[in-house]
């Protein structure tokens, strides 16, 4: 029997970014999911704060070189690949000067949240999905964590929905305090509805006059991971209203439960093909 393949999507991981309760999570899941057998693929942002010489970042000229459009303007995607420290796994970095070449990594040296968030957030979920057509490797789990990867969960059942390689991929979404929805703008639909989708395709983000990223996610996600032992409002409230399989925290275990609830959708999945 093929190994499971696992793709790990995140905004932060540690050491490569400041300690937080994301990053500190990201960094131990990837190898306990390895360690069970699965074959994985990791992907996150290069932000500028993040020291390419320290942790020895180099970059993959065979999946760089593409140009990602967002709102009708082309960026160059770079590739760039590290190993995690004391482990065999590698991280892929999606970078690109426009995008990522600062010295903070969401908000500037005063605390205001950086204008072009959205562009950033769809180069990078765009990006990512391109990368992994570029890898030609399957997922059968595609694990989102952070508000900076929950379009891909959308892309995936629209964009995407007819790119072989995804076509039995089972989509995860952990929440976390991480949200910036008050920060969305009016052009949110605009710059998010990339390829062919139109503003209708996304309505499941939209939550009264505002924007919830985290809500969007889940309606198109077939899993949901709490990550934080307290929520939000808001994420609380997508919790309430979602009808997908939802795993809680759990502090002492939740490791072994994210593995098993791999495999809960993925069976579900064998049993659709049969």
């Amino acid at each position: 029997m093929s190994k499971k393949k696992v793709l790990i999507v995140t905004q932060e991981m540690s050491p490569f970014t400041d300690p937080s309760e994301l990053a500190d999570f990201t960094r131990t899941l990837p190898q306990f999911v390895q360690d069970k057998g699965m074959e994985l693929r990791v992907l996150m942002p290069k932000f500028g704060t993040i020291n390419e010489r320290r942790h020895r970042l180099h970059e993959v000229v065979r999946l760089s070189g593409m140009n990602i459009i967002v709102d009708d303007d082309d960026y160059p995607l770079i590739i760039k690949v590290a190993s995690m420290p004391e482990a065999r796994i590698q991280v892929y970095f999606l970078d690109n000067d426009d995008f990522f070449r600062r010295k903070h990594v969401f908000q500037d040296e005063e605390g205001q949240i950086y204008e072009d968030n959205v562009d950033r957030m769809v180069f990078f979920c765009k990006g990512v999905l391109e990368t992994v057509r570029k890898f030609g490797w399957a997922p059968d789990i595609v694990h989102c964590h952070g508000w900076m990867t929950s379009l891909i969960p959308a892309y995936l059942k629209t964009a995407y929905k007819t790119e072989p390689l995804f076509q039995h991929s089972k989509i995860v979404y952990s929440l976390y305090n991480d949200e910036l929805e008050e920060k969305m703008p009016e052009n949110f639909f605009t710059k998010a509805a990339i390829n062919n989708l139109h503003a209708e395709d996304l309505h499941a983000y939209q939550n009264g006059a505002g924007i919830t990223l985290h809500k969007g996610a889940a309606a198109f996600a077939d899993g949901v991971v709490v990550g934080s032992p307290t929520l939000s409002d808001v994420a609380q409230a997508t919790l309430a209203d979602t009808d997908k399989p939802v795993l809680e925290f759990s502090e002492d275990a939740a490791l072994p439960g994210i593995v098993e609830f791999y495999n809960s959708l993925m069976a579900e999945e064998v049993e659709a093909q049969e």
